[in-house]
């Protein structure tokens, strides 16, 4: 029998499941998020000798905790800083191009799944060069209801590209549309 993998062992954080992570790594994560984004060019920079595959994998290993944080402290501006302006989005909704098409619909489902009494979880992530694969679920902290879940893939280019496509199946079993008190949740 195939063992099993713990998609987290070479990361610095572990999102599998609830109550992996440190106030003080939380607080570091969100600066490393910002430092990140930063860190974008204008243009997406080309894969070669001075920015291999390796490398953006790397990057991409680096910055996935952050993203984590980031989705379960509801931070728009984060989430939205990780993506290039001319962003491709597939999804059932979609599909969505840019920064503007997607981000009436994209701020219901963070203020979803990062309201407070519910946990977002990735038990799954996978890395390959510019390709991050993940799986996530969010529970109801109280009663350990299923509200949402999903399959995504992100093409990253590391630390200086962001990402430019990301390809998502949705699935949310507990509203669609997220109550006004909880869009005021999101940072944006």
């Amino acid at each position: 029998m195939k063992k099993r993998t713990n998609y987290y062992k070479d990361l610095s954080a572990d999102y599998s499941k609830p109550g992996l992570v440190s106030e003080e790594l939380k607080t570091k994560l969100i600066s490393d998020a910002e430092t990140f984004i930063l860190l974008k060019e204008a243009t997406l920079p080309q894969i070669g000798d001075n920015y291999t595959t390796a490398q953006i994998e790397l990057e991409n290993k680096e910055w996935w905790p952050t993203h984590c944080e980031a989705l379960r402290q509801g931070r728009g501006d984060l989430l939205t800083g990780e993506y290039r302006d001319d962003l491709v989005y597939l999804c059932q909704d979609g599909p969505f191009h840019g920064l503007v098409e997607q981000k009436e619909r994209e701020q219901h489902w963070w203020a979803l799944i990062a309201q407070p009494g519910v946990t977002m979880c990735w038990p799954i992530v996978q890395f390959w060069s510019e390709f991050v694969h993940f799986e996530w679920k969010c529970v109801d902290d109280e009663t350990n209801e299923t509200l949402a879940k999903g399959m995504v893939c992100w093409v990253r280019r590391g630390h200086r590209g962001g990402c430019y496509f990301k390809s998502e199946q949705l699935t949310f079993y507990r509203d669609v549309f997220a109550a006004p008190e909880l869009l005021t949740l999101i940072t944006t």
